[in-house]
């Protein structure tokens, strides 16, 4: 009965097929074999190009990465290990941070440089520090601080200090400084490029000069605390004046880079200083060394000159003796008047 019912069913579905004049498609297991093989082989043939877009991918990355300029670059990657070693979990937030009391009770300095290269977890605010690192700092590094690699790396060691020394006041203390690091480089960069126009998120259009203060507001919006931006717009404000506004004015003092960090830079082998002070060579006293020519046609070496005989020395007395009778006579012989009598 059962094999009756399917039997008639089939027959029924065939009839009304026939009658609406579509065709009726049937899936065999030898099609459904032909369509996996055929989106293997399509797989197969993307592989290729996924790995070129891959590779290339990877290569503009790389050229990027070295074609950044050198103290932008290493305090980028010091900050981003930083973070990255600590979402591992392979060190205490607290063995890392500003607090002066281990530092001179405990003898424990490395505090007063780590803290500067932790911007926080990893977050947007993160990603958004360093993303001001890899624009604004990267760009005053290849603008104003062309050329000076020296100029660049002491202005973020004279912030540095500048941001320990205000840490000593207890209402200004900051366990890390990073944030404030940053937002200092910020500030300089709005002093140095302060007609540039920005486009903010397309809404609207802003000037260099005023990003600091936008910053500051996104910061207040976020919930983040603005203590540390205080601090470095100050801290960027100090060096701006003692470096630019100051010897402009007509300021007798400007802060200018010290020996060793000129010293550091060409140790270090990186980056180019067009100022930079050239020490003496001590293995000669002489500014010029090679031959030289007499007017009267001898050569002569830079370091030693030949002593003249007994009878070159008797030849010159000899002929400066009439030049010394003259009474004052440079030149002697026949003149002619105007009128053509002698």
């Amino acid at each position: 009965m059962r094999v009756a019912h399917l039997q008639a069913r089939k027959e029924e579905q065939k009839f009304w097929v026939r009658k609406s004049g579509i065709a009726m498609v049937t899936t065999k297991p030898t099609d459904v074999a032909t369509k996996r093989a055929r989106s293997m082989t399509l797989q197969f043939k993307t592989l290729p190009h996924l790995r070129a877009r891959m590779v290339n991918i990877t290569c503009l990355l790389i050229r990027y990465y070295q074609d950044l300029p050198p103290v932008a670059k290493a305090y980028g990657v010091l900050c981003l290990m930083t973070s990255g070693a600590y979402y591992l979990g392979l060190y205490n937030l607290r063995n890392i941070a500003l607090f002066y009391g281990p530092v001179i009770k405990r003898f424990q300095v490395w505090r007063l440089v780590t803290n500067f290269f932790f911007l926080g977890p990893f977050s947007f605010t993160f990603a958004f520090r360093l993303l001001l690192i890899a624009r604004h700092g990267v760009q005053l590094e290849r603008g104003p601080f062309d050329k000076r690699t020296a100029d660049y790396l002491w202005m973020y060691i004279f912030g540095a200090f500048s941001l320990l020394a205000m840490a000593l006041i207890p209402f200004l203390s900051v366990p890390f400084m990073g944030a404030s690091l940053v937002f200092m480089i910020v500030y300089v960069w709005g002093r140095e490029f302060p007609n540039e126009r920005m486009n903010i998120h397309g809404l609207f259009q802003l000037k260099g000069f005023y990003l600091p203060w936008y910053m500051l507001g996104i910061d207040l919006i976020l919930g983040n605390p603005l203590k540390p931006d205080l601090l470095g717009m100050a801290a960027g404000h100090l060096y701006y004046f003692l470096t630019v506004l100051y010897p402009l004015s007509g300021g007798r003092f400007s802060l200018k880079t010290p020996h060793w960090v000129h010293k550091l830079v060409a140790y270090w082998g990186v980056g180019f200083q067009q100022n930079a002070p050239v020490t003496r060579n001590t293995a000669t006293d002489l500014a010029f060394q090679g031959r030289s020519r007499r007017l009267g046609g001898t050569r002569t070496s830079a370091s030693t000159q030949a002593q003249p005989s007994s009878s070159e020395q008797e030849q010159q007395n000899a002929a400066a003796q009439p030049n010394q009778a003259n009474d004052g006579v440079a030149f002697r012989g026949r003149s002619y008047r105007l009128d053509g009598r002698r």
